[in-house]
């Protein structure tokens, strides 16, 4: 924490305690600037081995205020503030990013030294560059791309940054080989992985921790999250995979189908109308339309285990916790409260009862009572 709020180099002062014992590099980046890639990085500690001090900087297109980039060939001089630059520095269209790279004990030995006499009274970390100079230290600066340093100040912003992240997301994995059949309409999380030759339909959305192996394809309108799914699976569409789902290879996964924390080994399918939670699913394994795992006795969460190759008849109930043996079957419509042995099936539901002439009757008695209720309120 920075307070009082007294400048850039008085920000980074209050790292130094964190750092304390800490022998190398230090980076200093910006929160609102979220765009910086890795590669960028990697070029700047390049750059390190030959100087002492490297700045990351980028041709703007309008340089506005920012601060410019004083360069004598590829050594930088000096950083100068718009507010304190002369007008022949303001033409300069190299800009400072504010990002820097530089050993540990250089870079605090130079924040300690700088002042504020400045238009704004603050401690500019700019001024390490100048400082250094005056110490027979060298100085630096690489490019990159204007919009890979945008600031985050306003909401506008941030959809901004959301925008050209996902721009960039999308071109990577059409690169690396995954077809998206609407690239424009799949939304990618910071860590999203996705396999060479997957297929990812339109309007997906990935939340945080999603892997999705070569050969796999998510269908329309699905948002998974905290998931991994494995060669060649199905999911979708209009699927939900939350944290904890696991599925692997050949499973389907199909419409309005929600798993969470659950394994669902090879083959198995769920392909209509399910919740499976806190679950396990044996490999071959069908689950009726309609399944749900009741998990949550409103207090605790419970544990379905349901064997390879087993049968669960639509409308199933399983209250948790209760195990499905392999190769067992549920009849549709059935609420399973105790442990189905291996090849067992397991009925539960009331007798039906057929009353012949019963729904002519009554529909008549309550078609009688609405038309006395509407003549009343009449």
């Amino acid at each position: 924490m920075q307070e009082p709020q007294l400048g850039t180099a008085h920000a980074v002062a209050q790292a130094a305690p964190k750092l304390e014992g800490f022998a190398g590099d230090v980076i200093v980046l910006y929160g609102d600037t979220p765009l910086i890639r890795a590669e960028t990085l990697e070029a700047m500690q390049a750059a390190r081995a030959e100087h002492d001090i490297v700045v990351l900087g980028f041709d703007a297109a309008d340089p506005g205020r920012y601060g410019r980039l004083v360069m004598d060939g590829d050594t930088l001089e000096r950083i100068v503030e718009f507010k304190d630059a002369t007008d022949e520095e303001r033409t300069i269209t190299l800009c400072n990013s504010g990002i820097v790279i530089a050993d540990k004990a250089v870079l605090f030995d130079l924040v300690a030294a700088v002042g504020n006499d400045n238009a704004a009274g603050e401690y500019y970390l700019t001024d390490i560059v100048a400082l250094a100079r005056t110490r027979g230290l060298s100085a630096t600066a690489v490019t990159c791309p204007e919009a890979e340093t945008l600031g985050i100040n306003t909401r506008t912003e941030l959809a901004q940054a959301e925008a050209a992240f996902q721009a960039r997301a999308r071109a990577q994995a059409l690169e690396d080989g995954v077809t998206l059949i609407a690239p424009e309409t799949v939304h990618f999380a910071h860590d999203t992985v996705i396999g060479r030759d997957a297929i990812i339909e339109q309007n997906v959305v990935f939340g945080p921790g999603v892997t999705v192996e070569s050969g796999a394809r998510i269908r329309a309108f699905s948002h998974l999250e905290g998931c991994h799914v494995s060669q060649r699976a199905v999911v979708g569409p209009y699927a939900r995979l939350r944290p904890g789902a696991e599925l692997a290879e050949d499973v389907h996964v199909g419409n309005f189908v929600e798993i969470k924390n659950a394994v669902l080994d090879a083959g198995a399918k769920a392909n209509h109308l399910s919740y499976i939670g806190d679950a396990t699913i044996g490999a071959g394994t069908n689950i009726g339309a309609g399944t749900i795992t009741c998990n949550y006795d409103g207090v605790m969460k419970h544990h379905t285990e349901i064997g390879r190759g087993a049968f669960i008849g639509s409308n199933t109930m399983l209250v948790a916790p209760v195990r499905v043996g392999h190769a067992a079957m549920t009849g549709s419509g059935s609420v399973i409260t105790s442990d189905v042995p291996d090849g067992a099936l397991a009925l539960a539901r009331a007798r039906q009862e057929v009353k012949p002439g019963m729904a002519v009757k009554l529909m008549d008695i309550l078609r009688a009572r609405k038309a006395k209720k509407n003549k009343e309120n009449n």
